[in-house]
């Protein structure tokens, strides 16, 4: 207990030295960073444009926000930041189109509202700028050559013969102004314009001419205040602090773009959209093969394990006939009855097959939809995320199968594309998962050996799906 005292001075004499020694330590504390409400967190907006008509031309279209990258997070782009409409769909919003991870467009937002619950914006479709026009270079300074000279020319030489001349046949020091060559706002009643000898007064040595009454004038107009720049108000609601994707027009300039696309009509097209405040390059999700059979093996088999999902089993080959004591010792018409009698596998309705490289060097992956040909309520759909392994077979990473009375309770998968949401040089697969009456947006991530769902969109009632 002696040793109490002690050690409570002790203490005691450690937290006063803290405490003097804090001022000096206190910048390099990391906790105390004090936060710039002026800088703008890194946003990064994907979207849907979809249309009907012709790529570029649409007869109608609207844009459907789907996520906004913001700080390292996904939010959803339906939602974030609505005032009333979400950032995402703000007036000052463009898009870059793109098919593949290559742009193919501009789409600019004009105004936004809901559809059946959900905001959309409408707007339009902008073909990519061409390229720079080259600068104007200015011709280069002619000096003037010696008569002499027997080199060709771009303007009439003096000649004796010439008016003006000193009638001996040499030319004078000073050649004569040629009558019929073109002057530059000369006036002709001006008698002081020109000397006696015919050059003009700054040649000859006297005072410059007065203005030219008709001459126009660089200076402003009388009563005009000096302009130093071209300010226009804000409209009251705007907001200082909140963040913009993307520098373009206001919200409240542009006419009104009236809402034309309206439900999920079977012509309608779909194709990724992304606003960044950063101008990023692209990025090319294409796949090549090192060799090209490749690609249509393992698409035969994906093929195959669709099929199977979706119960159509291929029919087992009729029973052979009879043969003919003839027939038999001939191998060709062997061949020719064994191929006949191998009936075709059932066909996938609506087939897409697409191959991605959604990381430089990462490999395969390789994404097939389809469908049954029958009625809405009979059809079957199956749609597979797989990757070649290492033997040359398919590894399955997701199958999604649903059947078209339970798509409320299991959606369909659609594929869009893929898309970097994460800005991270990386694709994510987007699907839009539609349901019978409502849908929603998904983004997966390919990583390792699996086909995670890194993020979902909010449902929203869209009416029923026509296929």
């Amino acid at each position: 207990m002696s040793s109490t005292p002690g050690f409570v001075a002790a203490v005691w004499g450690l937290m006063a030295a803290c405490m003097l020694a804090a001022p000096a330590g206190q910048a390099q504390y990391p906790g105390q960073v004090a936060k710039d409400t002026q800088k703008s967190p890194e946003l990064r907006a994907v979207a849907v444009l979809e249309w009907t008509g012709e790529a570029g031309k649409p007869k109608s279209c609207r844009i459907v926000p789907v996520s906004v990258l913001s700080d390292g997070h996904l939010e959803d782009g339906g939602e974030y930041l609505a005032r009333p409409q979400p950032l995402a769909l703000s007036g000052e919003v463009e898009y870059q189109l793109e098919n593949n991870g290559r742009t193919i467009g501009l789409f600019d937002i004009e105004n936004a509202g809901q559809e059946q619950g959900s905001w959309v914006g409408y707007g339009k479709w902008k073909a990519l700028p061409g390229p720079a026009q080259p600068k104007f270079t200015p011709p280069a300074k002619v000096d003037v050559e010696d008569e002499d000279d027997d080199k060709p020319v771009l303007h009439r030489k003096h000649h004796a013969d010439d008016a003006g001349g000193s009638g001996s046949g040499t030319a004078s020091n000073a050649p004569a102004p040629d009558s019929d060559r073109p002057v530059l706002k000369k006036k002709a009643d001006d008698p002081s314009s020109t000397s006696p000898g015919g050059q003009n007064s700054a040649q000859s040595g006297s005072a410059a001419p007065a203005d030219d009454s008709d001459r126009p004038k660089l200076k402003k107009q009388k009563n005009q205040p000096d302009v130093v720049g071209d300010v226009e108000s804000l409209p009251a609601t705007f907001d200082p602090d909140r963040p913009r994707l993307k520098r373009g027009k206001s919200e409240d300039s542009g006419p009104n773009i009236a809402p034309s696309l309206m439900g999920l009509p079977q012509d309608m097209h779909q194709v990724v959209a992304v606003s960044d405040a950063k101008n990023r390059p692209d990025h090319p999700w294409t796949f090549s093969w090192a060799d090209p059979a490749d690609e249509g093996k393992m698409k035969a088999q994906l093929e195959n394990i669709a099929r199977d999902a979706l119960g159509l089993k291929t029919p087992s080959p009729a029973a052979p006939a009879k043969k003919r004591p003839a027939a038999a010792k001939s191998g060709s018409t062997k061949k020719s009855l064994k191929a006949l009698d191998t009936p075709p596998p059932p066909p996938l309705a609506d087939e897409q097959f697409r191959v991605f490289e959604l990381a430089y060097g990462s490999g395969a992956t390789m994404v097939l939809t389809a469908h049954t040909d029958a009625p809405k309520e009979q059809m079957k759909f199956v749609t597979i995320i797989a990757q070649p392994d290492l033997y040359g077979n398919v590894l399955v990473l997701l199958k999604s199968v649903t059947d078209g009375s339970h798509l409320d309770e299991t959606p369909r998968m659609r594929l869009v594309d893929a898309v970097d949401a994460m800005a991270d040089n990386r694709g994510e697969l987007l699907f839009e998962l539609r349901g019978d009456t409502s849908r929603q947006f998904a983004l997966y991530r390919v990583l390792r050996g699996q086909a995670e769902k890194l993020f979902v969109s909010s449902s929203g009632d869209w009416g029923t799906a026509t296929n």
